[in-house]
């Protein structure tokens, strides 16, 4: 009798899961723990560094080896009566939430021990020593701390092909398709969360280069564009040196510090954009200039081309 298709992803599935499962066991059992034990004794780094190094990584562990293994376990014995699992997924997808944390943390953690390794040879000898061993299978603790990273994706993938294998009256459609909207939600919630992060670490490196001015310092800020820009003194017909941030509320219009200590400019003017009007002007003296003017004043500013006074304007 050959395996119906979609019982063999399924046992693919739990079979990449018995594999992961021993995965997170090396990353919190062995490296977590032996890492955090050293700590304690004060020989190598910090304990609070072990622990942002590893998150949360002991939940998504007990989570997998107490409960979705077993549960996939079971229910794969007992396949030829029960051949379905979608419902088993299912109740999986909810806790996937919490990768959220892992992954969002993960670029910080490779940094730590890249970080660490230099400062405390004592950190980098354990690591290395752990990564000698059988279990790790010649890879670096970098290596398998990725595995989390790409698992989500790895369920992802595995359910649409075995929605694609069963048959069209198999009572395990309706749940099994549900289970891949439930995972494609978290996959969303996690991607979601490193965006967030991101847009937040960049908008604080632009309010360091402003000199941390605290009424332009908000969270809910959005930057727009930012770049070099020369600004038109009718006055005198020349040009001088300007910068521009644009964030979705408001045009900041700064000057380049000679000396460069603490922040790169200083804010001239801030311009609402609310209200805010701007039009191309036609100057032959001065090509791709345009006008702003907003409640606070009006600027004649020069682009470097065509195409970046129009990504200006737009």
């Amino acid at each position: 009798m050959q395996e119906p298709e979609e019982k063999k992803i399924a046992l693919e599935l739990l079979e990449t899961e018995q594999a992961y499962v021993n995965r997170l066991h090396l990353l919190d059992q062995i490296f977590y723990t032996e890492l955090m034990k050293e700590a304690k004794n004060g020989k190598t780094v910090p304990e609070d560094v072990v622990k942002m190094i590893f998150s949360n990584i002991s939940s998504i562990y007990q989570f997998h080896a107490k409960f979705f293994l077993p549960e996939l376990q079971k229910r794969m014995e007992d396949w030829n009566c029960n051949p379905q699992i979608g419902d088993v997924i299912q109740k999986l997808a909810p806790f996937l939430k919490m990768y959220g944390e892992y992954v969002k943390n993960f670029d910080k953690a490779v940094e730590l021990i890249t970080v660490w390794s230099e400062k405390s040879p004592p950190f980098q000898e354990l690591i290395t020593d752990i990564q000698k061993r059988k279990v790790c299978a010649n890879l670096t603790l970098q290596h398998h701390m990725l595995e989390p990273v790409q698992r989500i994706p790895r369920y992802e993938l595995l359910l649409k092909d075995y929605i694609r294998k069963l048959p069209p009256e198999s009572p395990d459609r309706g749940n099994a398709e549900k289970a891949l909207d439930m995972i494609f939600m978290v996959a969303k919630h996690s991607n979601a969360a490193i965006a967030e992060m991101e847009r937040l670490q960049n908008l604080w490196a632009v309010y360091q280069r402003l000199g941390l001015e605290d009424d332009i310092v908000d969270p809910s800020n959005e930057l727009i564009k930012e770049g070099p820009i020369q600004k038109i003194s009718t006055r005198n017909n020349s040009t001088s040196e300007k910068y521009l941030f644009l964030f979705n509320n408001m045009l900041l219009y700064c000057v380049p510090k000679v000396i460069q200590v603490g922040a790169e400019f200083q804010v001239h003017l801030r311009m609402d954009v609310d209200g805010m009007k701007v039009r191309e002007l036609n100057d032959t003296q001065f090509p791709h200039t345009f006008l702003v003017s907003g409640k606070q004043r009006t600027l004649e500013l020069q682009a470097r081309s065509e195409e970046e006074m129009s990504a200006w304007i737009k």
